[in-house]
């Protein structure tokens, strides 16, 4: 599926083009985070990350149990990646100084790592094999247990937050610093938090992101159904998408969407804009093969965790900035962002270009 590589790309570039603005004092707008409650379009990156993952592993699975790969085999890979890629989002946040008291436990990658180990063993437990007298047997999710799971993170951690009291505050406050989520972190999340003393991939907000992770499971069963149509996959990815906004803006009314919590109704939001954005890559890219313009975003797409680190450890900000002179937010004011943010995405490109062309993926 090319079209996975260009929504991974096209996010990784989406990450870049708000984490290198020049200034942080000029920040163009829809490029900044939501303060607390609602999202900016900056706000659905880190699910369509997760959303990703959800998808790929189904690809990735169903292709190795086909093989003849056994299931404990596949239950070490996870938990060994999920590992290593926890591990690296670790040396990640500690790096250069290595400080302990700096260093924050959870992060981006260690909520992908945690997200990634619980789809990845839910699907290697209930998987279905599909058997089919001329050809091997396929293998795809048992979607009625992922459901059942899905369904179980997002409303038992709406009752967490709505009805457990905390001290002091009470019961159903979302506020910043008033809530369950915010409560745990600063009484049991060790070391640095990116919020002072509560921090947006905390404890408790991981459970929903699990569901965001299984909402791509869908997604990857659906595009792997033999038999069905492209056309009735797209459809099935807009109806799902347009369905899930429609429940996350209605579940907004008590639960309000707000991504540092990563509220249920958020993760349904953030999931409905996930299925229509891949309906759009798999219709142009894999259906009707326009897939030129695309390329840039498949050289990224397929060394996603190099150029992640990349942007991790060399200041490319900084190198962007020697390019076009400056700092031009002085001069350009919140416009400035963008023609910096541009040029460390061409850097990007260029890397992944010369990868690409020889041939070098570095995958954990």
């Amino acid at each position: 599926m090319v079209s996975l590589d260009v929504f991974r790309g096209a996010t990784i570039a989406a990450m870049i083009l708000v984490n290198d603005p020049g200034s942080w004092g000029h920040i163009y707008p829809p490029l900044e985070h939501a303060e607390w409650n609602g999202w900016t379009p900056t706000d659905l990156i880190f699910p369509f990350f997760l959303f990703i993952v959800g998808v790929s592993l189904t690809l990735s699975f169903a292709s190795r149990i086909a093989r003849g790969i056994t299931r404990r085999a596949l239950v070490i890979h996870v938990v060994r990646r999920s590992a290593l890629i926890f591990a690296i989002g670790l040396f990640l946040n500690g790096f250069p100084d290595f400080d302990l008291s700096s260093i924050r436990i959870m992060g981006v990658l260690q909520r992908i790592a945690l997200c990634y180990l619980v789809a990845g063993l839910l699907y290697l437990a209930t998987f279905q094999r599909e058997p089919s007298a001329d050809r091997p047997a396929r293998v795809r999710a048992n979607l009625r247990v992922t459901a059942a799971v899905a369904i179980v993170l997002l409303v038992g951690y709406w009752a967490l937050m709505t009805f457990v009291p905390v001290p002091g505050v009470g019961s159903g406050n979302f506020a910043e610093g008033k809530n369950l989520a915010n409560y745990l972190d600063a009484s049991y999340l060790p070391l640095r938090k990116w919020d002072g003393d509560h921090d947006p991939e905390g404890l408790l907000s991981t459970l929903p992101a699990n569901a965001t992770c299984l909402l791509g499971v869908f997604a990857g069963t659906l595009l792997q159904k033999k038999g069905l149509p492209d056309i009735k996959k797209v459809l099935w990815l807009v109806v799902g998408g347009l369905s899930l906004l429609a429940l996350g803006w209605l579940w907004d009314l008590q639960f309000p969407v707000i991504k540092k919590l990563w509220t249920s109704s958020y993760v349904l939001v953030a999931g409905g804009y996930s299925c229509l954005l891949l309906a759009a890559f798999y219709q142009v890219v894999d259906v009707w093969k326009y897939r030129a313009w695309a390329q840039p975003f498949v050289w990224i797409g397929m060394n996603s965790i190099t150029i992640y680190m990349a942007h991790n450890l060399i200041d490319f900000d900084k190198i962007a900035q020697r390019f076009v002179g400056g700092d031009l937010n002085h001069f350009f004011g919140r416009f400035g962002q963008l023609a910096i943010a541009s040029v460390v995405i061409a850097m990007m490109f260029g890397l992944c270009y010369f990868l690409y062309r020889r041939k070098i993926f570095l995958r954990v």
